[in-house]
């Protein structure tokens, strides 16, 4: 697979350049919405065969690009909802271990790095919940995570979202409101993903780059010029 990455030759005066990452597939060399599922049910926290069922049914929709995100985020985020956050935080912790740390991806750190040593401002822009994503994040050292946000209400997760699910174009939705808080732009940006749900943003960066493609991403970067490149070994 041809590996190839466009940096502008000098950033000048006070433009800034922006690095934005999916996560799933990308960065990591697995679906960390998908792996929270398996973890609760090898772990018998949900009932495993309805779970791996669903957990299923929802994956193959998302890769189909046919996913309804307000019913995922139903079904997973009620599982949230039914337990304290000290549990919650103890089932994230073995989680990110059993499942996260192994599909880590050290070509995806030299990537962030390299981005990093540049001064870019690096964002993880994923469809998957903060409360699976700020780990890994943290994990790959990047600062800024736009994701879908879980409501708290009096210490404890309600169930719903707090604002439009981090999804196809809610991706772009949510991207514009962070990038206006900032006081930043897309002029200078690169956008690193694996899935066709991300055409939206994809087509709204200046560097529009497929990383180990769906079949459909591959295509579309192909009829149109874009780099392909590879995170796997």
């Amino acid at each position: 697979m041809p590996s190839a990455i466009a940096y502008p030759v000098e950033k000048c005066g006070l433009t800034v350049s922006i690095a934005l990452f999916d996560l799933d597939n990308t960065l990591i060399g697995g679906d960390s919405d998908y792996l929270w599922g398996c973890f609760l049910a090898e772990h018998g926290i949900v009932d495993g065969d309805f779970y791996e069922r669903e957990n299923r049914r929802f994956y193959d929709q998302y890769k189909a690009g046919e996913l309804d995100i307000h019913e995922f985020l139903r079904f997973q985020l009620s599982l949230l909802a039914e337990h304290d956050m000290d549990t919650l935080n103890q089932w994230r912790e073995e989680y990110v271990e059993e499942k996260i740390r192994p599909i880590l991806l050290p070509k995806a750190q030299v990537l962030i790095d390299s981005h990093k040593d540049r001064g870019d401002t690096l964002v993880i822009i994923t469809a998957t919940n903060s409360f699976i994503t700020a780990p890994i994040a943290q994990l790959y050292g990047v600062e800024h995570l736009l994701a879908t946000e879980p409501e708290i209400s009096e210490g404890r997760y309600t169930g719903s979202v707090t604002d439009v699910p981090c999804f196809q174009e809610g991706k772009v939705e949510k991207l514009a409101g962070w990038l206006e808080k900032q006081g930043e732009t897309l002029d200078i940006s690169w956008f690193y993903s694996d899935s066709h749900n991300d055409l939206p943003l994809l087509n709204k960066v200046s560097h529009p780059i497929a990383v180990d493609p769906d079949e459909i991403l591959r295509q579309h970067a192909v009829d149109h010029g874009w780099p392909v490149m590879s995170l796997r070994d």
